[in-house]
């Protein structure tokens, strides 16, 4: 089979395709074979490390952490699956040096999750990482849902930052799916085009308008919740907006890894700040995020593609390199490795 692979960090340079003996999945494992693999910034910033030059965690690493194909052998004990199930996989890579960019994977089961015939591989690739981030982010909150489904957030104000982006994209379909009024932030009006498209309500270019002014006329009485990705240059605008009770889930550091805030503000309005992860959430939290998503697969409810607000750029597996680059640049949209085309 074919593979991508590294053995030292480094820019893209390190990426390699390789030749390799598909391998049989053990215990509690799968072997998918994978149609199309997923690539999120965590991705390229796993394979360049703290600096370049350094020995990978495992003697040979096959990157990326999302993916979608079909289940081709079931190992001991790996139940709920057989031999030809439509899946999509999530953090294929953690802590395994077995991940996505490959022609045959082998991946723990607790990491597959099924995909409905109605849904492309191209959507389940997609998910992942920023479909159960944007999970986790609307399920914090002290007033809000555990879990996600129509009417779960019904009568809730959600303020998603940066609704170009992937994980802003998939908080902007959850959130409308699960019936909150959805507000975003962009910097453009191609940005808000596509804002749109993934089902916002309400679109506030922060560059143009008073964000503050123009969230609080469609929300008088504060926002409840926030999906924050730029936490330091947002401080400001979150403590003007949101309600009381109101909590701010922060999944990312753009823009600044440290923000001040104005202590009494925020006790005046009991708000929550809930830093996340997604690689220490725990397994309930991540298995709950699948569950939800597989239910949102059957509703529609999270298509991808430029007419759905996540334009997809995509490359054949041997330009997995250039594939990095981009998300590494800041491609919008969704950047896409197409590792089986007889199955794509």
């Amino acid at each position: 089979m074919r593979a991508i692979a590294y053995a030292k960090t480094g820019d893209s340079s390190v990426l390699h395709l390789v030749e390799r003996e598909a391998a049989e999945p053990g215990t509690g494992e799968v072997r998918v074979r994978i149609a199309v693999s997923g690539v999120n910034p965590t991705d390229w910033k796993a394979r360049a490390g703290s600096r370049p030059g350094e020995a990978a965690p495992f003697a040979e690493v096959v990157p990326n952490q999302d993916g979608a194909g079909v289940v081709d052998a079931v190992g001991p004990g790996a139940t709920g699956f057989a031999v030809g199930d439509r899946v999509w996989a999530y953090l294929a890579a953690h802590r395994r040096p077995s991940g996505t960019a490959q022609q045959f994977a082998v991946l723990t089961a607790e990491h597959v999750a099924p995909l409905p015939d109605s849904a492309s591989f191209d959507l389940g690739a997609s998910l992942g990482v920023p479909a159960m981030t944007a999970h986790r982010a609307l399920t914090v909150s002290e007033a809000g849902p555990s879990r996600l489904g129509p009417g779960a957030l019904h009568g809730r104000t959600v303020l998603v930052a940066g609704g170009a982006g992937a994980v802003g994209h998939a908080a902007i379909q959850l959130a409308r799916w699960s019936g909150a009024t959805v507000i975003t932030t962009v910097s453009s009006p191609e940005k808000a085009a596509l804002a749109t498209a993934a089902g916002a309500h309400h679109v506030v270019n922060y560059r143009t308008d008073d964000a503050a002014a123009a969230i609080r006329a469609i929300a008088p009485h504060g926002v409840d919740q926030v999906v924050e990705v730029s936490p330091a240059r947002n401080a400001g605008l979150n403590a003007s907006v949101i309600a009381n009770h109101g909590s701010i889930a922060v999944y990312a550091t753009d823009g600044g890894a440290e923000m001040t805030l104005d202590v009494r503000r925020h006790f005046a309005l009991n708000v929550r700040y809930q830093f996340l992860l997604l690689y220490t959430v725990g397994r309930d939290a991540l298995s709950a995020a699948a569950e939800d998503l597989g239910r949102a697969l059957v509703d529609g409810a999270l298509p991808v593609g430029e007419a759905a607000g996540l334009p997809i750029t995509r490359f054949p597996l041997e330009r997995t390199a250039e594939a990095h680059d981009a998300v590494e640049a800041g491609t919008v949209g969704k950047v896409l490795i197409v590792v089986d085309p007889d199955l794509a």
